[in-house]
């Protein structure tokens, strides 16, 4: 049933989003940042993409100071970690300082799957969030078309006499699509007879777990990209040599597709502070990072840059710093943990529906995994740290007390965080601390050395961020870490993919559960990206949606305006 806008709740972050007085984002970036309109591409009015001839011509200016945005590891009840990033960059634009924010873009599957929008909330909002949350300026349509180009391109040389002599057997490339849809999982393609090439077993990856999106995230040009592209691997020869992009010759074509997608976008926030948004990666199957081209962009136009890593800092964190850091240079200035009273009781094993009530026992046993976090950011990763509380409603006095008095015995400080309700300036505090840490000495340390072995970054990662007591996997599994090994991979770093949920691999244990030890899957080599992905546990790089999806609530409404959209 198509729900009317006179019945929408008017304190929905979309119906926040329509009150907005936006700005022509092209008049923003002139006044904001001395851009000149010719290097701003326009999609309408509020939208745009940054010319990659301006961009380039940035090399050489002195880069701002770099913050990382990351959280406690998440939970049903919701953190915030979005939206105090988008808030952050509101305050400090507020306190008078020239702030940039950088974010990933949203995917449709979760838009449609469990979040119904990925753009902050209240008002601490990215805008237009319509148009963000859904298909925003065409990156993931054309990260879609250039991988699933090169998957056709290998099924038809197979077809047309197969020169290469490709094993079909070890095939390892997927197609991809935005959306989650388990049934995609695994399939057979090639029926129908000789016409329709060889049966195979095939399957799907969601968009973000491609490596091509790895590879959009990760180039710092033109002729990067394409490098790259070039080395992706898709397959194995019946003598088991690595068969790649280049060797099918499409790494130019998929160049082609992606020019476009390459270029950073400009938006605004509800407060008319610009923010750029490119790539999207998950930080639980990938590296969960916006792009080096957008972070390296923000840093020379801007004193502070906003960014955040995706899920907990034991991913998203980790990945940003062990991958990102390591093959880019970047360096952050000072890490914020996101964290909400609501989810640390959860962690406390609160169950959802009990979390809106004081219970300060069950808080103290949550602060547990905060702890952990913190740890891993100050004493493996050698960062400056904030805490950033969410607040809501539901928050007692006592409980913030009890957050403030045990994190702060840690030597943390410890701010709530009203940006949801009032923007900008309810995170003005949080803004001065980020603003203070920026300038105390850090040197970024990272999990492992580029000269371990594959299984000991994988271990490293485990016992020093996770708490497990050590890893483990199938015998064909070690042989394939150790075949790339010997293959000359070594060097590269190791991205994990596992359950956001826990530092575990079930995704049920809460808090901070210690001693376990991390089931590797399967392995799969980037060598585009630049890293190897070690998959653990029973996470999938194509989800399913969820019993009740968001798009069951995503409408259009008689005038064409769409509802639905949190």
């Amino acid at each position: 049933m198509t729900t009317s806008p006179a019945t929408e709740d008017p304190n929905s972050d979309i119906a926040i989003a329509r009150r907005a007085t936006l700005k022509p984002v092209v008049e923003l970036a002139q006044s904001r940042l001395g851009i000149a309109a010719e290097h701003v591409l326009p999609f309408g009015h509020h939208r745009a993409k940054l010319s990659l001839p301006f961009v380039n011509g940035l090399q050489g200016r002195s880069e701002g100071k770099l913050i990382l945005v990351t959280a406690i590891s998440p939970t049903p009840a919701g953190e915030g970690k979005t939206t105090t990033t988008v808030g952050l960059g509101d305050a400090l634009n507020h306190i008078g300082k020239k702030a940039l924010i950088a974010l990933r873009e949203p995917s449709l599957g979760p838009v449609f799957g469990l979040k119904g929008g990925a753009t902050g909330g209240g008002r601490a909002q990215v805008v237009p969030m319509e148009d963000i949350n859904l298909h925003f300026n065409g990156d993931f349509h054309a990260v879609a078309a250039a991988h699933n180009l090169l998957a056709a391109t290998l099924d038809n040389h197979i077809h047309h006499g197969n020169a290469l002599d490709i094993d079909t057997r070890r095939i390892a490339l997927k197609r991809v699509m935005d959306m989650n849809d388990r049934a995609l999982r695994q399939i057979t393609v090639g029926l129908g007879g000789p016409g329709n090439g060889f049966v195979r077993e095939d399957g799907f990856d969601i968009v973000v777990a491609s490596e091509v999106m790895a590879i959009l995230c990760l180039a710092t040009s033109v002729a990067d990209l394409k490098q790259r592209l070039a080395r992706i691997v898709v397959a194995e020869t019946r003598d088991r040599k690595p068969v790649t992009a280049a060797d099918l010759t499409v790494h130019g074509a998929m160049a082609v597709l992606l020019k476009d997608a390459l270029a950073p976008n400009l938006v605004q926030t509800l407060e008319n502070n610009l923010a750029v948004l490119h790539g999207g990666p998950f930080a639980n199957i990938a590296h969960g990072c916006n792009s080096v081209l957008a972070t390296r962009t923000a840093l020379r136009l801007a004193d502070y840059v906003v960014t955040e890593a995706g899920f907990g800092a034991d991913l998203g964190a980790e990945k940003f710093i062990d991958i990102k850091c390591r093959t880019s240079g970047l360096r952050p200035a000072c890490a914020v943990v996101v964290a909400t009273v609501r989810a640390l009781k959860f962690h406390g094993g609160v169950d959802l529906p009990e979390l809106g009530r004081e219970n300060l026992a069950a808080l103290d046993r949550g602060l547990a995994n905060i702890q952990r976090h913190l740890h891993n950011l100050r004493e493996v990763f050698g960062l400056p740290v904030v805490v950033s509380i969410n607040h809501f409603k539901t928050d007692t006095d006592a409980e913030h007390a009890l957050l403030r008095e045990r994190i702060g015995a840690l030597g943390v400080a410890v701010h709530t965080s009203r940006h949801w309700a009032e923007g900008g300036a309810g995170a003005a505090p949080l803004a001065h601390e980020v603003v203070r840490l920026c300038e105390q000495p850090s040197t970024l340390r990272f999990a492992y050395t580029d000269e371990q072995p594959l299984w000991d970054k994988l271990r490293a990662v485990a016992t020093r961020t996770y708490g497990a007591a050590d890893i483990s996997a199938p015998a064909a599994v070690k042989r394939q870490v150790q075949a790339l090994q010997d293959a000359g991979h070594g060097h590269l770093p190791v991205c994990v993919a596992k359950t956001q949920y826990s530092f575990s691999t079930d995704p049920t244990l809460r808090g901070a559960p210690s001693g376990h030890v991390v089931e590797v899957r399967e392995v799969r080599l980037a060598a585009g990206a630049g890293f190897v992905v070690m998959v653990c546990g029973d996470i999938m790089t194509m989800p399913g949606l969820p019993k009740v999806p968001a798009a069951e609530r995503i409408d259009l409404d008689d005038e064409g305006r769409i509802v639905g959209l949190s």
